[in-house]
């Protein structure tokens, strides 16, 4: 879908009144709701109002003084967009005295510019120099010759943007932009009258070393070309723009993609995208150059032995390899020796592909996803008492929210667009509990600051929740009119007379957490009685022995005060990946079927069967530790990943490295060659998001449309690699086009049943559940009655963790995600990214750095009962003693050696969060890094062609 490159600003947010006013604008009558502002109102009926300090996202301000109008009866010429209109007001945006008027403020602001633009393409992104032509400013009567701020040399510290204080007009729009979207307060205006500049706030006063965290909120505001990215001074103006969908995290951003011929020139949120509203961070907004890095493969690659060089081969060559490889080891091992991981990086219809492949062609139901990893708890927590694997609200319905409680989550960090929304809504007057280990970003940060942090021991969730429950009970605040008309009343008895053990107590749980019980009672007591009250949380809930226990908590909790069923409140779960949900939805676990339908079901399988051609497997399948160990045993054979790295993000990589070289065929399919593909024997080169179309399913149940702005540098969208190996195994999978897959989606399955890319075109997205009943699709879920009927309480007894601190290994490890970087890397770290995160770092207390005679910057090697790595140290007092974390964004560090294998009862999602260490000073790598890191470089090898050795 090609939209305009500068979308309408109407100067002013919407009034959104009920009342309505009307008003005549130049002789034309007007009727906008009340608490519009003039501006507004004659630019949403055409009528063009000059305008420099003004946009839509940000609150008037009025100190550019060129959207002057004349009002009948009013004295002066007031701005319009700090003036609301008025039943009857006559208002004139155009006469010669208005017109002088605008002229001398435009020569003014020229005669300390430099008066063209700093691209070749005209006047660019200048509004000024654009004003300045409508207006017939053709010169500047002051002169240039007086003090002026030309001789500044511009900030260029920032790698994607500089900032030319020389082209400033100290309109603020950066500095508004900064403290109202972005919630950073990193900008502000130094100086008074004529030594008034932008400055980012710091001793060096430049970007890099400032607070600013690179959303690009700034740069988008600035109407003069002072904040510009480094790619339109290279390359011009982009000529058109196509929308498209943020590939990163799940909170699923829109962009323009705005092009030039071929090339897209930079990525710019898109103002209708009902997720993030225009609002962007520094992946989605910057950090898409990957997909140009000289590190794509761009050719299908082969070998015989993961000890051979890789063979650079013609697709043919490469599907006709695969083919033989998986009907030899299906013939001598059966089916079950093969499978498939699909990607919660690929698109929709990509993914329902692989899993159906898989069912389909392979005859199995060994099919998983990274959601294995991450959120599978949340599907069977949530499913098991709200009726549904997902989460329950849209973004904006926090908005409604009076309290927020984050549990194991760093919104800041993992999904910054929407902690933007948070922090406007805590700015607003909503109240906020954290609950995690360590002191994250809103626990105190810019006119932010958390009304209670419980920082709780790792592995302590379960007993945590069980003790706010407890409270809630124990002091009559529970919503008993709720429970009765909405939930099972007999589970919810059960389930009150377990919570209200003592073991439950805020004052035994305290000895287990180190949460203090009077804190626990205080945070509980605001969860119940604060108003609307809405639980956001991450893999810190998730990622643990007990991670579906908790997720059920959670639920209990929600239910039991009634803060389910409407906006405001909600089980809200934060997805890491840009379509981790959608992947789920897919049908991409062992046990289910598209729309989280069990395999057992006959009704659901006789659908398939008759779409599909074939008859179904009635078992579930191998999940992906269960496919490991298969592997290590010698009966599973052959896998199929499709944009995953399960060498890098899985737990205990020794043994998943053991498992993959067990296995005959491993084929992989990216844009890198990952970790994984050192022990892959088929290479094939998939697409970046910019080179397919499709859909992504964020966090919030939101399709939506991916749309293919370049081609894939190898020739082939992901879908197509996955329909022509179908098809070379003999399986007749024909698509023309990933819409078709769309409608196959929605014939097979009930909660997509009104989804198809017309539909959202027209919609510009769309939440499921979307059928007959919500033909719009549904933002918030469980509105008078639950998905499964009855809510439904579930007892969730506290079992501790099997992994513990002991003499040995003393310290607890947990780990997350940073700003700059995502997920395992392969994206960021192709980026300028790194210059803000170039390593994985340990973060620990003062006070355990000071027994081991650690500084910051010391290498220390973080040892487990699984193995040992090195990285370097953080001295931080975001830690509570005793515990210390990582990120796991660099294969360098290999992270992920020293997690271990414990995992959720129910799910088998491993327990990232808790594992016992030891942290001691070192001077060079682990032995496992030195042999991992040669191994790599042997097994990544790509032979040189045949014509150069020649």
């Amino acid at each position: 879908m090609s939209t305009q490159l500068k979308p309408t600003d109407f100067g002013t947010p919407a009034s959104h009144s009920d009342q309505q006013v009307t008003l005549e604008i130049d002789g034309q009558s007007v009727t906008v709701p009340e608490g519009t502002s003039v501006m507004r109102a004659a630019l949403e009926s055409g009528i063009d109002v000059p305008k420099l300090c003004a946009s839509d996202n940000l609150e008037p301000f009025g100190s550019c003084r060129l959207c002057l109008v004349e009002v009948e009866g009013k004295r002066g010429y007031p701005a319009s967009c700090t003036m609301p209109v008025a039943e009857g007001m006559e208002v004139r945006t155009q006469s010669d005295k208005l017109n002088e008027l605008r002229r001398g403020v435009v020569e003014l602001y020229l005669s300390d510019h430099p008066g063209q633009s700093v691209t070749p393409d005209g006047h660019g992104d200048d509004e000024l120099l654009q004003l300045a032509d409508q207006l017939g400013v053709t010169e500047v009567r002051y002169g240039r010759d007086g003090a002026n701020h030309q001789d500044v040399e511009p900030d260029a510290s920032n790698p994607y943007f500089r900032f030319d204080s020389s082209r400033c007009i100290v309109c603020s729009r950066c500095v508004r932009a900064c403290n109202e979207v972005q919630g950073t307060f990193a900008l502000t205006v130094d100086g008074r009258g004529f030594a008034s500049m932008i400055s980012a706030g710091t001793d060096s006063d430049d970007f890099l070393n400032s607070e600013c965290v690179s959303c690009g909120a700034c740069v988008q505001a600035c109407p003069t070309e002072a904040l510009l990215e480094k790619d339109v001074i290279e390359l011009g103006m982009p000529e058109r723009a196509v929308t498209t969908t943020c590939a990163y995290c799940g909170v699923g951003c829109s962009f323009q993609a705005e092009m030039k011929g071929d090339d897209v020139v930079r990525m710019v949120p898109y103002k209708e995208g009902k997720a993030n509203h225009g609002h962007s961070c520094v992946k989605g907004r910057f950090a898409w150059g990957y997909t140009q890095h000289p590190d794509r493969i761009t050719s299908p690659m082969i070998r015989e032995k993961i000890t051979d060089p890789w063979r650079e081969v013609s697709w043919d060559e490469a599907y006709d390899f695969t083919v033989q490889r998986i009907r030899a080891i299906s013939d001598e091992y059966g089916r079950a020796a093969l499978g498939a991981i699909t990607s919660s990086r690929c698109t929709n219809e990509e993914t329902y592909l692989v899993q159906k492949l898989a069912r389909a062609v392979f005859g199995t139901n060994n099919v998983d996803t990274c959601a294995r990893v991450c959120h599978s708890p949340t599907g069977y927590g949530l499913k098991t008492t709200l009726g549904t694997s997902a989460g329950t609200q849209d973004f904006d319905s926090v908005e409604e929210s009076d309290v927020m409680l984050v549990i194991g989550a760093n919104p800041t960090d993992a999904h910054p667009v929407f902690a933007s929304q948070m922090k406007r809504r805590l700015r607003a007057g909503a109240r906020l509990i954290v609950a995690d280990p360590r002191a994250i970003d809103l626990v105190r940060s810019a006119h932010v600051e958390a009304d209670h942090h419980l920082q709780l021991k790792p592995g302590t969730n379960v007993p945590l929740i069980n003790a706010l429950a407890h409270t809630v009970l124990d002091e009559g605040l529970a919503d008993e009119d709720f429970v009765r008309d909405r939930c099972e009343v007999d589970e919810y008895a059960e389930w009150r007379d377990f919570i209200l053990r003592p073991e439950n107590s805020p004052e035994t749980v305290a000895e287990i957490t180190g949460v203090s019980a009077a804190d626990i009672r205080a945070a509980a007591r605001l969860y119940a009685t604060g108003g609307n009250a809405a639980i956001y949380y991450g893999l810190g809930v998730t990622e643990h022995s007990q991670g579906s226990t908790m997720v059920m908590g959670m639920a209990n909790l929600a239910m039991c005060t009634g803060n389910i069923g409407r906006n405001g409140v909600g089980v809200n779960p934060l997805r890491g990946q840009n379509n981790v949900q959608g992947s789920c939805d897919m049908g991409s676990f062992p046990h289910e079927l598209p729309g989280y339908r069990h395999i057992s079901r006959q009704d659901v399988r006789d659908i398939y069967e008759k779409e599909w051609g074939v008859t179904l497997d009635t078992e579930p399948g191998l999940r992906i530790p269960n496919m490991i160990d298969a592997a290590t045993g010698g009966t599973f054979k052959a896998l199929y990943v499709q944009g995953e790295d399960i060498l890098q993000s899985d737990p205990n990589i020794k043994h998943i490295a053991a498992g993959l070289s067990a296995m005959e065929c491993v084929i992989v399919q990216d844009l890198f060659l990952n970790e994984t593909a050192s022990y892959a024997h088929v290479f094939l080169p998939g697409s970046s998001f910019l080179e397919k179309d499709g859909t992504f399913t964020n966090a919030e149940r939101r399709i939506n449309r991916v749309r293919k702005v370049q081609e894939p540098p190898a020739g082939k969208a992901d879908w197509e690699i996955t329909q022509d190996l179908a098809q070379k195994l003999g399986y007749p999978m024909h698509y023309n086009h990933p819409s078709e897959i769309m409608d196959e989606v929605a014939r097979t399955t009930p909660t997509f049943q009104g989804v198809s890319f017309e539909r959202l075109d027209q919609l510009g997205s769309i939440q499921w559940p979307c059928n007959e009943e919500y033909p719009e699709g549904t933002p918030v879920m469980h509105i008078g009655e639950f998905v499964r009927g009855k809510g439904k309480f579930m007892l969730t007894p506290y079992v501790a963790t099997d992994e513990r601190a002991n003499r040995k290994f003393p310290l607890l490890l947990t780990t997350g995600r940073i700003l700059s970087q995502y997920n395992v890397g392969a994206q960021t770290r192709r980026t300028e990214n790194r210059v803000w995160h170039g390593e994985d770092w340990l973060e620990l207390h003062p006070s355990d750095a000071e027994t081991r005679g650690i500084r910051d910057g010391t290498l220390v090697a973080v040892a487990s009962r699984m193995g040992e790595t090195t990285l370097r140290a953080i001295v931080s007092e975001r830690m509570m003693p005793g515990v210390v974390y990582t990120t796991f964004h660099f294969p360098e560090t290999a992270a992920n050696v020293i997690t271990t294998e414990y995992s959720d009862w129910a799910t088998e999602c491993p327990e990232y969060k808790v594992t016992a260490v030891e942290v001691r000073p070192c001077n060079t790598m682990s032995e496992w890094q030195k042999r991992y890191l040669d191994d790599r470089e042997n097994q990544q090898r790509i032979a040189e062609p045949e014509t150069e050795k020649a």
